[in-house]
């Protein structure tokens, strides 16, 4: 479980960034789902993940991890949030994707997001390093729909990358924790699963999550 030797650690990369600390928040967050799916495509059976949040006024920051079979994947995040009125905001912000292992290469993307009282949407775009001089790039556009909890995805990849899905799910607070069920629901290009012909198939996973957050 964190410590405040966490807390301390993140001031001091922020304080050596620049940024106050003066009335911040920082939180950790360990994690588990069933499957761990990112974007319509499955990256692990069985994941357990973790992280550090800072945030301050509209301004977060933080670092998350997650095991992918084949050492972690590491991810570092920012963004800026906007609130127009208490049912319309937005964002803009980065999201860097490293691994430690042979699982991928890293991706480097910057994220927009809006949302309208039920409705978000949200568009990254972005680059992956193949390694060998090797790049692709790509975009991902996301529209979703809550209510009380429940919600409902669709999502689709771009320019060099190709594929969509469908997302359903519900979230709820279970004794302290926050639980979900998700219904997945990928297109063949993004799909891990095959016809009896050994060509890619639409595939569909039922995902069942459960996570906890802690103030530092």
């Amino acid at each position: 479980m964190p410590t405040i030797k966490a807390k301390k650690w993140m001031l001091v990369i922020l304080s050596g960034l620049g940024i106050s600390a003066t009335h911040a928040d920082v939180s950790t967050n360990l994690g588990y789902a069933s499957e761990y799916y990112f974007r319509g495509v499955l990256q692990k059976e069985s994941s357990a993940s973790g992280g550090i949040d800072y945030s301050h006024g509209d301004f977060s920051l933080g670092t998350w991890a997650a095991d992918v079979g084949d050492g972690l994947e590491v991810d570092v995040y920012g963004s800026y949030g906007y609130s127009f009125s208490d049912d319309m905001s937005a964002s803009i912000g980065f999201t860097n994707y490293y691994y430690t292992g042979e699982f991928d290469d890293t991706y480097k993307e910057i994220n927009l997001g809006f949302a309208y009282k039920f409705l978000a949407v949200d568009y990254a775009v972005g680059s992956w390093d193949g390694g060998d001089a090797t790049s692709d790039d790509y975009d991902y556009l996301a529209i979703t729909l809550s209510h009380e909890g429940f919600y409902g995805k669709y999502a689709t990849w771009g320019d060099e990358f190709d594929g969509d899905f469908f997302e359903f799910g519900w979230g709820t607070d279970m004794g302290g924790f926050d639980a979900g069920v998700a219904l997945i629901i990928s297109s063949e290009e993004l799909s891990d699963q095959l016809d009896g012909n050994g060509n890619p198939t639409e595939s569909e996973a039922l995902v069942f999550s459960l996570s906890k957050s802690f103030d530092l």
